[in-house]
């Protein structure tokens, strides 16, 4: 007979955090590196919106598709296995566009099915790490954390398209997608260092066991049964299914009125990602507002207003670097609001499933409207601004007749229609009131004596 398990001496709370997030810096700075110049490659070879829109929507779909049952699997299995599946499959993606790349064989339609396949394994990384959070620290550090994942995200973004417009000249795109390859070592590596101890079985989380259907339905029930989480759902639905058009064009937009200056394309990424950064910063210090319900839809519906109608307006960096640069801080305090509410509020041992749940119906609409965003651009919108018929002189005003106008009305119409669906979350009280109505997990039946040894 074998006397009990001595605990493990790896490192969680926020230390395992840190070391867990120190590796995917790295990594997801190469993976931004070789994203920005493989973006400028596509547009150069096809002066399409609707192509990148399409390559947009090939990751989204089968990821879309894949992750209630990857909730499964996170709640079933080790939370840090299936944040390994995502890196994994991440790796194995650049490795297909690197090879096909330094073969000269590499083409548009490649790119679709190797985003499907880079989808698929991402579906597992939103609820393991989301899902691991919770169990790695105590509740009240939620949005500090959540802040710290932002920043880790932002960061990179930052200095990824100036380091990638220094390196290229002398490695080119083949040394920046090996510089990529190498990282995701270090970024499983410090998963392998790391421990994150399993979630507090609770009576909610026992009645949501049973054969894989059910427990992938479970999430949605859950959801459902609950009108302020439903309600959310709801208003977060309808902003995606608006903010989507815009965010097809924006890259494009700035493409089009530079002439398809990369530098300036990289000057813009770079201060939405400084603003991202500080907006990190800050929630990481701050953890946001109390009452997390109000940091959901007030800051993304600043980031709508500056990011969207007020960056559609610009015609050149003197708009474009500014708001770039203030966007991102209502981005994070959004995200992180909207992160640190779901995490407090849903039973940990549920935690794969519900956040797959939700992530499925908030982000249903990424489906399609990148490809939906592209077409009206360069179908209808772009033409029309061009030709100087009743659209491009009800707009012109603001948004200019020559290339790139029609995606800026596209990005203000749309922006606007964003912030209405988002605001409209006040005018019902099971979504104004959510922090009152749902208990946080550590209030629920035995979530406080029985945790597995």
């Amino acid at each position: 007979m074998t006397g009990p398990t001595a605990p493990s001496r790896r490192p969680s709370g926020m230390t395992g955090l840190m070391i867990v997030l120190a590796g995917q810096a790295i990594s997801i700075l190469a993976s931004n590196m070789t994203s920005f110049a493989l973006s400028i490659w596509v547009f150069q070879k096809t002066s399409s919106a609707t192509d990148l829109g399409v390559m947009q929507s090939a990751f989204t779909v089968p990821y879309l598709l894949l992750i209630p049952l990857a909730g499964v699997f996170v709640d079933r299995y080790n939370r840090k296995l299936m944040m390994m599946v995502s890196d994994l499959t991440a790796a194995l993606g650049t490795l297909s566009i690197f090879i096909l790349f330094a073969t000269h064989q590499l083409e548009i339609w490649h790119f679709f099915i190797i985003n499907g396949f880079i989808g698929l394994g991402s579906a597992f990384q939103w609820p393991a790490y989301s899902a691991a959070i919770t169990t790695m620290i105590p509740k009240e550090q939620y949005g500090r954390a959540n802040g710290m994942m932002s920043l880790v995200q932002a960061g990179p973004s930052a200095i990824a398209p100036l380091l990638a417009g220094a390196l290229m000249p002398h490695i080119g795109l083949t040394g920046v997608m090996i510089i990529d390859l190498s990282t995701f070592l270090l970024a499983i590596g410090a998963l392998m260092l790391i421990r994150v101890p399993p979630p507090r079985q609770t009576v909610e989380g026992q009645a949501g066991k049973g054969n894989i259907f059910k427990e992938a339905t479970f999430g949605f029930k859950y959801i459902f049964q609950r009108p302020s989480l439903f309600g959310i759902v709801i208003i977060l639905f309808a902003a995606n299914l608006f903010l989507g058009f815009p965010n097809s064009v924006q890259v494009p937009l700035v493409l089009s009125r530079t002439g398809n200056n990369s530098v300036i394309l990289g000057a813009v990424e770079t201060a939405g990602a400084v603003s991202w950064v500080l907006g990190s910063l800050i929630m990481s210090a701050w953890g946001g507002l109390k009452n997390r319900i109000h940091g959901t839809l007030v800051g993304w519906s600043f980031f709508c207003l500056v990011g969207n109608i007020l960056f559609g307006l610009g015609r050149g960096l003197g708009v474009w670097i500014p708001t770039s640069l203030l966007c991102g801080l209502g981005a994070t305090l959004g995200n992180a609001s909207s992160q640190s509410l779901l995490q407090a509020k849903v039973a940990p041992d549920v935690q794969g499933r519900v956040f797959a749940a939700r992530r499925l119906l908030t982000w249903a609409p990424d489906m399609f409207t990148p490809i939906l965003g592209g077409l009206l651009a360069d179908h209808l919108l772009e033409p029309a601004m061009q030709s100087g018929t009743g659209l491009a002189r009800a707009f012109g005003w603001m948004a200019g007749t020559g290339r790139g106008s029609g995606m800026a009305v596209e990005m203000i119409v749309f922006g606007g229609l964003t912030i209405t669906a988002l605001l409209a979350g006040y005018a019902f009280p099971a979504i104004r009131q959510v922090e009152r109505l749902l208990p946080d997990h550590d209030q629920l039946p035995g979530a406080a004596d029985t945790r597995p040894d």
